[in-house]
């Protein structure tokens, strides 16, 4: 554990910054998740000759009961704040995006269109269809969680460490998140790279498809990844995720 004011972060939970060079890549985790589940990524990609920055979004790292307290503002508040600091100590900076955290990455390219270098997002999340969901304006008034939907990842062993509940107040938040980045997503034109694992139990197909279908960008690869679910980036696929990233990278960077 660190301690942060009165607040407690969970030792998997640290922000992670690492690397130097004149190309940053901003990570931006899921909702419920923290900096664990993007670093090995990270890491690998530090380690490639880029400066990496993987925050922690408010709310995350602690108990899903300070989740509850915060919403899709503070998260994407975050990662626009530390956006703008590597812009701002760097030639270019590329975002990259777990689940919710491909949401917010969608965001910043549809607020910064001329200056985000470019997209790669892992089962980004910006439609569910769960038929509860209809339900959740009620029951966030009687209940303030449900039992987590984090670690769905095939690979034996392997943790990202998630809240083990889902906060209510949060889920409904990220939902207003997801309709606001679907509004918009017209105004993304980074190069972009995004992984769809085929078989994924917390977010449908329809969410890549929604991303594909209604970007603007011309530069596009759709991946599939046959050997892992949700958490992709600690699953039997990171390795691939890893090189194919890398490639994105220095072919968008340039000799």
């Amino acid at each position: 554990m660190r301690t942060i004011g009165d607040v407690e972060i969970l030792t998997t939970a640290q922000p992670i910054e690492i690397g130097d060079g004149p190309t940053s890549v901003l990570f931006c985790h899921g909702f419920t998740g923290s900096p664990w589940s993007l670093k090995p990524w990270a890491e690998q990609v530090a380690a490639a000759g880029y400066r990496v920055s993987v925050p922690r979004l408010p709310g995350h790292g602690t108990t899903w009961q300070d989740m509850n307290v915060t919403g899709w503002r503070d998260w994407y508040s975050c990662v626009e704040r530390e956006y703008l600091r590597l812009r701002r100590e760097s030639d270019r900076v590329f975002v990259a995006g777990l689940s919710m955290g491909g949401a917010l990455a969608l965001r910043l390219a549809e607020k910064f269109p001329d200056d985000v270098a470019g997209l790669m997002l892992v089962n980004p999340a910006v439609q569910l269809k769960d038929p509860r969901l209809v339900a959740l304006p009620v029951m966030r008034k009687v209940i303030k969680g449900l039992p987590g939907v984090g670690g769905d990842i095939k690979k034996l062993g392997a943790d990202e460490f998630s809240y083990d509940h889902t906060p209510l107040d949060a889920l409904a938040s990220s939902l207003r998140l997801f309709a606001d980045v679907r509004a918009c997503l017209d105004l993304v034109v980074a190069p972009l790279i995004l992984w769809r694992s085929s078989i994924d139990h917390v977010v449908p197909m329809v969410s890549k498809e929604v991303v594909l279908r209604n970007v603007s960008s011309h530069d596009i690869t759709d991946s599939v990844l046959t050997n892992s679910y949700h958490v992709a980036t600690l699953d039997n696929d990171a390795p691939r995720i890893v090189a194919e990233s890398l490639e994105f990278l220095n072919r968008l960077c340039g000799p």
